[in-house]
């Protein structure tokens, strides 16, 4: 039997997003089963999903139902040396990949300590260490509120792209996901590639790492970097890397050689904003109680009581400087809602 639905009126969401802005809700509805996403009481409000709340920032209270999504459950099922691994959209993310180590299912090891839920990490197109969440997506089964069914969408329907998706940009709000399917492998193919990620095994020592010494290489680089949501609110790494063309990369390159520059499949080159924060000065430097992370330049903290007047004052400098000295204008990589 299905449990009832938990709705919470002039709710406060303070606590459920990681960089802990204060900010209310007129109502919050607190979902248990995709089931009862159906038989949700009516509103003329507007509705939002709110899953781990680590990459939502809130600048304002929000007027209409927020839907927290609590979906729990995990299957499995062979596919030959695959195995597509389902796991409902309120699962830990991080939880779902030492799960999947600890069975023996691969492909998910860079992404390991990435904090949210499962729901959120089509959203973002979640990436790290060189791997994307696209790479692995088999499907999405989610809630269609347009046509008010449930539907399923491909891998090639959730129009991917670098910290983009469908859900995100292309039709936002429209899905509520209930469920991401992935394709693992039994067998273990360390992607290793991206640079830091290299450099730090080989300052251990390990040549063919195993899945577990590759997931944990990947938490202490992440732990020495990333600052823990528990114990200093943030939204992790704040702003996207730009991309650009050849030849406005080449022509940046010249005058800051050691920015950090990636090749994209599409001939295009992404290039560090972290460097380019931390040339500006921006390491350890605060507005109010909003500040940039001292040691990483990608990532805004709230060190107590940051107020919305503090981060978009620490937004909109960081952003203003960037494009004074490179031409780039940073777009931020958390759904800001609200102001």
């Amino acid at each position: 039997m299905n449990r009832a639905i938990e709705i919470v009126r002039d709710a406060d969401l303070t606590d459920l997003t990681t960089f802990r802005l204060p900010a209310r809700t007129a109502e919050l509805a607190i979902l248990h089963s995709p089931e009862q996403i159906a038989v949700l009481p009516p509103t003329d409000k507007d509705q939002l999903v709110l899953g781990g709340g680590s990459n939502t920032l809130f600048i304002g209270n929000w007027p209409g139902r927020i839907l927290l999504n609590r979906l729990s459950g995990l299957s499995f099922e062979d596919r030959g040396d695959d195995v597509l691994v389902t796991a409902a959209a309120g699962e830990n993310w991080h939880q779902l990949v030492r799960t999947c180590i600890d069975r023996g299912l691969h492909g998910l090891e860079n992404l390991v300590m990435i904090p949210g839920s499962v729901g959120a990490a089509p959203m973002q197109n979640i990436g790290a260490y060189g791997v994307e969440l696209s790479d692995l997506t088999e499907h999405v089964d989610a809630w269609d509120r347009v046509e008010q069914r449930p539907c399923r969408l491909s891998r090639k329907e959730c129009d991917f792209a670098y910290r983009d998706s469908r859900f995100k940009s292309g039709e936002p709000g429209r899905f509520l996901i209930t469920s991401v399917t992935l394709r693992l492998s039994r067998r273990f193919n360390p992607d290793t590639r991206y640079a830091s990620l290299r450099d730090a095994l080989d300052q251990a020592g390990i040549d063919q790492p195993t899945a577990r010494q590759l997931a944990a290489t990947v938490m202490r680089l992440r732990r020495h970097r990333l600052p823990d949501p528990a114990r200093l609110s943030n939204a992790g790494s704040f702003f996207k890397n730009p991309i650009v063309d050849e030849a406005q990369a080449r022509e940046l390159l010249s005058i800051h050689p050691d920015l950090p520059h990636w090749p994209m499949p599409d001939g295009r080159i992404k290039l560090g904003a972290g460097r380019m924060i931390e040339t500006l000065g921006w390491k350890g430097k605060f507005i109010g109680d909003a500040g940039v992370y001292a040691r990483h330049a990608l990532v805004l903290v709230n060190r107590g009581r940051a107020t919305t007047a503090d981060l978009l004052a620490l937004i909109n400098t960081i952003q203003d400087s960037v494009e004074r000295e490179f031409g780039l204008r940073l777009e931020p990589e958390p759904l800001i809602i609200g102001g």
